[in-house]
């Protein structure tokens, strides 16, 4: 990667010094949007919580012939 020319290197400290004057504010938005959500809707019925551990592998064409036979 070629180094930053003098306007990159001012350019990036701009976005920079936005982005760290914003966070606070970008914060609040998040926290705000988040407790309304909640008070919508209290309860997420699509929510699915993610896997833990292993997942068994689904059965092999094998055992589930050999299961249908008995």
């Amino acid at each position: 990667m070629a180094p930053l020319t003098p306007e990159q290197r001012r350019t990036r400290a701009h976005v920079e010094s936005l982005i760290k004057v914003m966070s606070p504010f970008l914060d609040a938005v998040l926290l705000v949007g988040e407790r309304i959500s909640r008070i919508v809707e209290p309860v997420d019925h699509e929510y699915y919580p993610p896997r833990t551990g292993q997942v068994e592998p689904p059965p092999s064409h094998a055992r589930v012939e050999r299961a249908s036979e008995s």
